[in-house]
């Protein structure tokens, strides 16, 4: 067996017992990426609401709101996602 076979084997063993077990476990690696996107994306908002000037009628004021609540439920997703 060459050098490169003898490293190679371990992690190639150890993934395919990840696959093999995940398999057995239903969705253990859920792709989550688009979730991550966009709590990104609202942190963002949140990022640039913040740093507007707060002259907007409560309008402002009702979207930071919202975008929190939003990044609530997009945390609270990504949390039932990996169950």
């Amino acid at each position: 067996m060459t050098n490169l076979a003898r490293k190679m084997g371990l992690p190639v063993l150890f993934m395919s017992g990840v696959m093999f077990g995940s398999s057995l476990t239903g969705v253990a690696f859920a792709y989550q990426g688009h979730m991550f996107q966009a709590r990104a994306a609202l942190n963002n908002a949140l990022t640039q609401l913040n740093a507007a000037l707060p002259d907007k009628a409560g309008h402002r004021v009702n979207a930071i709101n919202l975008v929190n609540q939003a990044i609530t439920e997009v945390n609270a997703g990504i949390q039932a996602g990996r169950m």
